[in-house]
């Protein structure tokens, strides 16, 4: 009886263990007459169970709730009104400050993504969900504005080849389409919610969110006086009443 080197190495790990038991069950539960037949149920598990461990694991998922965020694909979000697929990583990395400058250093640094897929990955005794996501190129698809707005054109993909990211890592954000630049989406970030789906729709847990302001960027505006100050009373009409704006 041949078995192959991945299966061999794959079924010597004690993890996997209960894993094997459980496809052999599987395998007597579809294959009720050979039931008794060892070697045929041995050889249908070693053709049968690498596969088999692949889609157990790791099953797709179109949603997923983690640290209170409710996340869901980009295919998902297509066909809904509230949409949860754009998510923000921080990360702590080493760079170049500039292009004239060879040393690197060390900072934090902003990444703009948008979910494509949602994996969970369960080990029996714990599970991890993990986001597949189109990443933003930094280069050419992120800019922020004179108001501090961060800007980011989601046709401009990068880091192709480190697409994943565990759900715990990630903050979700909004893209909000930017009337003044075609192509451009003003980045909105939220505070995380204590997600509760008793009732099983999640329409009311998505609209009841806290956010924080668009941006802390903005520039200092002067006060009223000192705009008296410097443009003097000739501006300034007299004997109607005030108008206060809030």
């Amino acid at each position: 009886m041949g078995v192959s080197k991945s299966l061999s190495g794959c079924t010597n790990t004690e993890e996997v263990l209960p894993y094997i038991e459980e496809h052999m069950i599987h395998i007597m539960t579809i294959y009720p007459k050979f039931r008794k037949r060892i070697k045929w149920l041995q050889d249908k598990h070693n053709s049968t169970f690498i596969q088999w461990l692949h889609f157990k694991v790791q099953s797709e998922l179109n949603g997923e709730e983690s640290n209170g965020v409710k996340f869901n694909t980009k295919a998902q979000d297509d066909v809904r009104t509230v949409k949860n697929s754009c998510v923000y990583l921080l990360t702590h990395t080493m760079q170049v400050a500039s292009a004239k400058h060879k040393n690197l250093i060390v900072s934090n640094m902003s990444f703009y993504e948008v979910i494509q897929e949602i994996w969970d990955l369960n080990y029996q005794k714990f599970r991890i969900p993990v986001l597949r996501c189109d990443w933003i190129d930094n280069t050419l698809g992120l800019v922020v504005d004179e108001l501090g707005f961060t800007l980011v054109d989601l046709s401009k993909i990068g880091h192709r080849n480190d697409q994943f990211v565990m759900a715990s890592q990630v903050k979700q954000v909004f893209y909000v389409d930017d009337p003044m630049h075609r192509g451009w989406s003003v980045v909105l970030s939220m505070r995380n919610r204590e997600y509760n789906d008793v009732i099983g729709d999640d329409v009311l847990g998505d609209i009841r969110i806290e956010c924080e302001p668009f941006t802390r960027g903005i520039p200092n505006l002067d006060t009223f006086d000192n705009l008296v100050a410097e443009f003097g009373s000739e501006n300034i009409r007299e004997g109607c009443e005030d108008i206060w704006i809030d």
